[in-house]
């Protein structure tokens, strides 16, 4: 018995006298780093699943950023205790297009001599924000003992902040310019595109109802 702890004490001593030398020689430039960290990538090639044709003419895209402060708390009992706050950073883009495809024959009208014509464009669209993951983070967050104790059973789930924030960016590509600078922007290409063919464009606004 006392044999065996003998072998395996000298065994252990061996293998760390080894990792000792390695070190040394690594250190002095002598050697190779043998433990470097490696990564292999095994992923499965990526596949095509579908190929779409648009017909939208995206004209401007906004930059947006938002800092929400949000915090959480339960009624008569200490924030220490329950409760959390939270600034949460979120940065994106919210793209602005007119779409080509709803544009019925009546929308363009060509003159009898061919040199102009008339154009009723739909509104413009805004599509839903885009975050920027480089920039969207947490920047700090305030949590009372039981939601800390709450994180060591659990992972911490940063979902509604984000869907706060998209909200938030939504409402503000709405309230902005953006719409109508994506419909001017598509004017002017129109306008070049038919000047080009020496055809003068002009806009009409609603419908003939």
């Amino acid at each position: 018995m006392r044999t065996a702890l003998k072998v395996a004490l000298s065994a252990v001593a061996g293998g760390l006298a080894i990792v000792l030398v390695v070190a040394a020689l690594t250190a002095g430039g002598l050697l190779t780093n043998p433990f470097t960290t490696r990564t292999v990538d095994r992923s499965q090639p990526v596949l095509l699943k579908s190929v779409q044709n648009i017909s939208q003419y995206h004209a401007a895209v906004g930059n947006f950023e938002v800092v929400l402060d949000v915090e959480r708390d339960v009624r008569w009992v200490p924030d220490f205790v329950l409760g959390e706050r939270s600034l949460f950073v979120a940065a994106g883009t919210v793209n602005a297009y007119v779409d080509f495809s709803g544009l019925a024959e009546e929308d363009l009208k060509l003159s009898r001599d061919g040199r102009s014509v008339e154009v009723r464009l739909p509104d413009a669209q805004l599509d839903e924000p885009n975050l920027d993951q480089d920039r969207t983070y947490l920047f700090t967050q305030e949590r009372g003992v039981v939601n800390r104790l709450s994180d060591a059973l659990s992972a911490r789930d940063q979902s509604g902040l984000y869907e706060l924030a998209e909200k938030k960016l939504e409402a503000a590509a709405k309230e902005s310019e953006l719409a109508r600078r994506a419909e001017e922007n598509t004017k002017a290409m129109l306008v070049g595109m038919f000047g080009s063919l020496d055809i003068r464009a002009t806009f009409v606004e609603g419908s003939d109802e």
